[in-house]
């Protein structure tokens, strides 16, 4: 199997510039940025899925090596079924964002704003926590051995005191 360049290179720039759009404050770049990652996914799997070969359909005669793989053509067409769902989704907020806000622009409110602003020691995860964490006094525990005496001592009295 030989790898094709030329696919390689436009996978690449489809993956690069969806990411780059995916970075991106507007909600309809985002869209697009999420199309075209879709669609360099799918050339992924188109170039990783073998040599092209005969329909995966049965004929006498054939040897097995000579049909193609219907695995990775079943993976792009369910790829594509999750990326037409994810963009109707999003077509679907960028729209009620539009209605609400005429934007489709994502900004900070002044809650964003006051988290990124707070220093990153939270004291409920960020403190030491110590050795012992009983609230107990370990010298006032009983031991394994008594409590295993105990329990023998029960046992053989047939469970009356």
């Amino acid at each position: 199997m030989t790898v094709n360049v030329t696919l390689l290179a436009v996978m690449g720039v489809l993956f690069a510039t969806g990411i780059y759009l995916l970075l991106e404050r507007s909600l309809t770049r985002v869209l697009l940025g999420i199309v075209l990652i879709g669609n360099g996914a799918n050339l992924l799997i188109l170039a990783t899925g073998g040599i092209p070969g005969l329909a995966p359909l049965y004929v006498a005669g054939t040897p097995a090596e000579d049909y193609s793989d219907p695995l990775p053509q079943a993976l792009i067409l369910t790829a594509i079924v999750i990326t037409f769902a994810v963009t109707a989704l999003l077509l679907a907020i960028i729209y009620r964002s539009w209605v609400i806000a005429r934007r489709d622009e994502v900004v900070d409110d002044v809650e964003d704003r006051r988290v990124a602003a707070q220093p990153s020691f939270d004291p409920e995860e960020d403190t030491e926590i110590p050795l012992e964490t009983t609230e107990f006094d370990p010298t006032e525990l009983p031991s394994a051995a008594d409590d295993a005496g105990t329990l023998a001592g029960e046992a053989g009295t047939g469970g009356q005191r």
